[in-house]
């Protein structure tokens, strides 16, 4: 849909157009508005990068490469996209010593939030599969993906909607589009501004009861030329005997991550990083991944951590640069 906008912003008296559409990827969906005054990216060519992506990333798609290389199938090689996520996943893997790790694929299905039903749990089947864990496990050579075990099954799920953000993005900035909002699952970036100038206005979901409620802001962060993305133990999980198991799961123990942290919500220059980090410190837990941010600096992340306190009150943990994202501030 495009409607005129009164703005002539980096153009010379040509008008500006805003672009607005929404359609459905990964299991979710996805929503696009940018301002452009003569280069258009429509509906068609963002579906067909988000199907390219899935062909390559998907554990959800049989013919996809990761979905190959967890069969084993030798005649399978990686083509760039798949290297590039790999090598951001494995690089934030070292970073965090294994909170984030793509290897936990056996342990995401046993729990049921892979390809099938949950299984029935106990501590010999977590050993057991414990032993197919760990990033150190799995690298490329020669664009095929070796591993330890044949028995290793990957999954990107934890980084890929943070990736396909960034995918979408730096074709939206090939066109020489540049001011633009990106969502996908919650998961977004806003490059440049709006025609007049304002930041692009977005929130942070506040957490809910249970995975239907009706979603609720928490805050308004305004951003410009940076991504968020939000990891919660609040939406996406499995229920047994009235306990809830969350779909983060804990690499080096096995078990869904369990700890005060409610959601965990990063800035960072781009989705990706964004995406990744906010799923381990969801793994660390608050204490960890504070005492993390201290030591990296260098990341340049930013944080607001939702979390319920020893009377099991909502509190929130906001790092200084994120404070300063905050409507109002």
């Amino acid at each position: 849909m495009l409607v005129s906008a009164c703005s002539n912003n980096n153009t010379k008296n040509a008008p500006v157009y805003e672009v607005n559409f929404k359609g459905e990827a990964q299991g979710t969906t996805y929503n696009i508005t940018y301002f452009a005054s003569d280069s258009i990216v429509g509906q068609r060519q963002v579906d067909s990068l988000l199907d390219a992506f899935n062909l390559c990333a998907s554990i959800y798609e049989p013919a996809s490469i990761i979905s190959r290389f967890n069969k084993n199938d030798s005649t399978v090689r990686a083509d760039s996209l798949f290297k590039k996520i790999f090598n951001a996943s494995m690089e934030v893997s070292r970073r965090t010593s294994g909170a984030f790790d793509i290897t936990v694929g056996q342990l995401v299905t046993a729990w049921g939030f892979g390809l099938k039903n949950k299984e029935k749990i106990n501590q010999k089947i977590i050993d057991s599969l414990l032993q197919f864990t760990g990033y150190q496990k799995i690298h490329l050579s020669e664009n095929r993906l070796i591993k330890n075990d044949s028995r290793i099954m990957i999954d990107f799920n934890a980084i890929a909607q943070g990736f396909s953000v960034d995918l979408l993005g730096n074709f939206f900035e090939s066109k020489g589009i540049t001011n633009f909002l990106i969502e996908i699952g919650g998961e977004l970036k806003g490059k440049g501004t709006k025609p007049e100038g304002s930041k692009w206005n977005v929130t942070v979901e506040k957490p809910s009861d249970s995975a239907n409620s009706p979603k609720k802001q928490q805050v308004m962060v305004k951003i410009e030329n940076l991504a968020l993305a939000t990891s919660g133990n609040y939406r996406k999980y499995v229920e047994e005997n009235g306990i809830r198991y969350s779909h983060i799961i804990d690499p080096s123990s096995g078990y869904p991550a369990k700890h005060n942290l409610l959601s965990v919500t990063v800035a960072a220059k781009d989705c990706t990083t964004a995406d990744a980090y906010a799923t381990a410190f969801m793994v660390m837990g608050m204490e960890k991944a504070k005492e993390f941010l201290k030591q990296n600096k260098d990341l340049g992340l930013d944080v607001y951590f939702i979390y319920s306190d020893q009377n099991n009150k909502m509190q929130v943990y906001t790092s200084e640069g994120f404070r300063k994202l905050i409507a109002g501030n």
